[in-house]
């Protein structure tokens, strides 16, 4: 799995959405490109603006813990329209440039905080993650969506 806290690796994810354009079609899947970047940020909102978003109840996080989180933050790759928690869903259009601009800046903030700042933070629906965790949760998302695009 990529280091996303590693810069040059960094720099590669900031370098595939450079090569995004507003026409940027999916190579499967629903959503049109400023909803998926929009859509890729939600989990750098759930660690640097949580007010934007609701925690879950006590069940849902032993159910999300114990089922999901394996799935999330271990190593093997998400599959070709694997389903989206609600909270991911956007479903109103957005604008391309500003959507690319804040994907961009929480790479990059995530990046320079580098591992120590994300071992053992606490996430919204898994508990304590180590850096590792942390790393493969972002980084999957991340090729999983850029791939759907084609970079």
């Amino acid at each position: 799995m990529e280091n996303v806290f590693d810069v040059k690796v960094a720099q590669n994810y900031i370098d595939r959405i450079n090569k995004l354009t507003p026409e940027t079609q999916p190579l499967w899947g629903k959503m049109a490109v400023d909803q998926m970047l929009a859509h890729c940020s939600v989990s750098y909102e759930m660690v640097y603006e949580p007010e934007k978003h609701k925690k879950p109840g006590s069940i849902a996080k032993f159910i999300l813990k114990t089922f999901l989180k394996p799935k999330v933050t271990g190593e093997k790759s998400y599959t070709k329209n694997s389903p989206t928690a609600p909270q991911f869903i956007i479903a109103e259009r957005k604008n391309f440039e500003e959507e690319k601009k804040r994907l961009i800046g929480f790479i990059q903030k995530t990046q320079q905080l580098g591992a120590s700042a994300f071992d053992g933070k606490e996430s919204f629906s898994f508990g304590k993650l180590n850096s590792q965790e942390w790393n493969n949760m972002f980084a999957k998302h991340l090729n999983h969506h850029l791939e759907q695009f084609g970079v």
